[in-house]
C-alpha cells in the first residue's frame, strides 16, 4: 500500500470536484479580470464560487479570497 504523506506541497482532488472542474477547465478559459465575453463569463463562475463557498462557511463573500497557491495566500 502507497501512502503520500507530503499533502503540503499538493494534495490529490476529491472525485466530486474533480468531476464539477471538468467542464469549467475545458469550457471556461477566458482570463477573468478581461471585459469580453470570455473574461465575464469566468468572472462569473468564480463570483458564483465566492458566494458559495461564503454561504458554507457562514461568512461575506467579500471575505472570501482565491490563491493560485499557498504562497499567494500569505
Amino acid at each position: 500500500m502507497k501512502i503520500y504523506l507530503d499533502n503540503a506541497a499538493t494534495t490529490r482532488i476529491h472525485p466530486e470536484v474533480l468531476q464539477a472542474m471538468i467542464p469549467v477547465l475545458e469550457n471556461q478559459y477566458g482570463n477573468p479580470s478581461s471585459i469580453h465575453s470570455f473574461g465575464r463569463e469566468t468572472r462569473s463562475l468564480i463570483e458564483a464560487a465566492r458566494k458559495t463557498v461564503a454561504k458554507l462557511l457562514n461568512v461575506s463573500p467579500a471575505e472570501i479570497f482565491f490563491t493560485s497557491g499557498g504562497t499567494g495566500s500569505q
